[in-house]
């Protein structure tokens, strides 16, 4: 997820927001076949809380927010874009004028987005259980099996928890000996992934490790025969009428299941809302309640005080002495999806803010101190 990418200073240009989108408190111009759109108050959210989260988005632009929307009972009430520099996949892009049309790198977002495709493939009994062995499904690797490799499943790696040694947060990301730099210049990535040392009894200790989503994606691919975008298109993009998907590959020629999905932010909320909504979407169940259930639950602890789930990071927010309870998808320059189920809420941001150290901030200064007061002083 490249966390810990070098603290450098960034110039960043910006175009002016018209008046019109200023006046306009980031109502959502209209409806459309996508969203459903509707006033705050309507939905029960302080416009003037969200008119000053306008307002701090567009005078803060050292944050280089590029898109913020917010969903409540199901309607679209918040949508603001940005125009600021970017990339994708590293590669500049050079500055961008972003608008509900505009792809965006969604970075490590893309493991959520995995978990959900592994959660369709067990539900449609193409993968037999979460507690699959993982090197089951690699009969090719038969040289790495240990007594202490055999016990981890897929259980593990969707929680980070594999107990292979791993170093990605802990060494700089421009560094050629950081964990995810190895894999990426492997041979053979899904074998370098399992080739390293046990170091905790699986299930033990988490560590974040793009290699896990790595081998998922993998596992993914050999048993529905085919590659995990072309079945998140067939199973879990279409249901949702998704169809502006980029998800690069690697040199390999299969999917970067670790990071690489690039998303509409309109469409990164359907996500969002589908996890909220336990899986169903317009009456299908697109995945099972029990597994949405079961990703957004705490299995472990994670980074600092949160939980983790499958792929899926567990918060929590005090909002006016109130406890909030909350899952997200994280991902590298501040690309949340945010889902707040007892306020039925969603919450997206896109930036480009892959080598600050705010990064972590930002995000959450927009859900605590705008959003979740906008339900927390507006009469429900």
């Amino acid at each position: 997820m490249r966390f810990n990418a070098l603290v450098v200073a960034i110039g960043i240009a910006f175009m002016p927001v018209p008046a019109s989108a200023q006046d306009t408190c980031g109502l959502p111009n209209g409806s459309s076949q996508e969203w459903p759109t509707a006033t705050p108050e309507s939905v029960g959210l302080a416009s003037t809380t969200l008119c000053a989260m306008l307002q701090w988005l567009n005078s803060a632009k050292e944050n280089n927010v590029h898109a913020m929307l917010v969903v409540r009972h199901g309607k679209l009430v918040f949508e603001h874009y940005l125009s600021g520099s970017d990339e994708a996949w590293g590669r500049p892009l050079g500055t961008i004028a972003f608008g509900p049309g505009v792809r965006h790198d969604e970075r490590s977002v893309t493991k959520g987005v995995v978990a959900l495709l592994l959660g369709i493939a067990i539900d449609r009994g193409l993968v037999k259980s979460i507690d699959e062995p993982v090197l089951s499904f690699f009969p090719e690797y038969a040289d790495l099996r240990t007594p202490e490799k055999d016990r981890i499943t897929l259980r593990h790696l969707v929680t980070m928890s594999a107990g292979l040694e791993w170093h990605e947060l802990d060494i700089p990301y421009a560094s050629a000996a950081n964990s995810e730099n190895r894999m990426e210049a492997a041979p053979d990535p899904y074998r370098f992934a399992l080739e390293q040392p046990v170091v905790a009894p699986p299930g033990d200790v988490w560590e974040y490790n793009s290699g896990a989503t790595e081998l998922v994606g993998a596992v993914l691919r050999k048993a529905v025969g085919k590659q995990i975008d072309d079945f998140a298109s067939e199973l879990l993009f279409g249901p949702l009428s998704i169809t502006d998907v980029e998800w690069p590959r690697n040199a390999h020629g299969n999917v970067i299941a670790a990071g690489s999905l690039r998303l509409r932010p309109r469409d990164l909320a359907k996500i969002g809302q589908l996890v909220l909504q336990r899986g169903n979407w317009g009456g299908t169940q697109v995945i099972s309640a029990s597994w949405i259930e079961a990703a957004t639950t705490p299995q472990i602890n994670g980074l600092g005080t949160d939980f983790y789930g499958y792929f899926f990071w567990l918060g929590r927010s005090l909002v006016d002495r109130r406890e909030i309870r909350w899952s997200a998808a994280v991902g590298l320059g501040a690309q949340r999806i945010f889902v707040v189920p007892e306020l039925d809420l969603v919450v997206v941001m896109n930036a480009g803010l892959y080598k600050s150290p705010t990064q972590g901030l930002v995000p959450l200064k927009a859900l605590n101190q705008y959003v979740l007061k906008a339900a927390s002083r507006q009469p429900r």
